[in-house]
């Protein structure tokens, strides 16, 4: 089972992988089949990491794993930066 911040990374490179992807015109209407299945399942890659973002704070280790995926370093001793 992936945690929060594994679906919120797959979202985001599955969201790539539809723009470079090649397909008809994605703003004008029209779309792969292809390129919609990928757009759904980062729809849901991204709605499960919603979920688990709620949660946030239940564990530290997922804590720490969100503020990581966002690109923030926790310090382990109180009193660094980032605590």
């Amino acid at each position: 089972m992936a945690t929060g911040p594994e679906h919120y990374r797959e979202a985001e490179r599955l969201i790539e992988l539809a723009r470079t992807a090649r397909h008809s015109d994605l703003y004008g209407g029209s779309i792969a089949p292809q390129t919609a299945m990928i757009l759904a399942d980062a729809l849901v890659h991204a709605t499960l990491a919603g979920a688990a973002a709620t949660a946030l704070g239940t564990s530290r280790a997922e804590t720490l794993a969100w503020a990581e995926t966002a690109g923030f370093k926790l310090g382990g001793q109180p009193g660094q930066p980032g605590d």
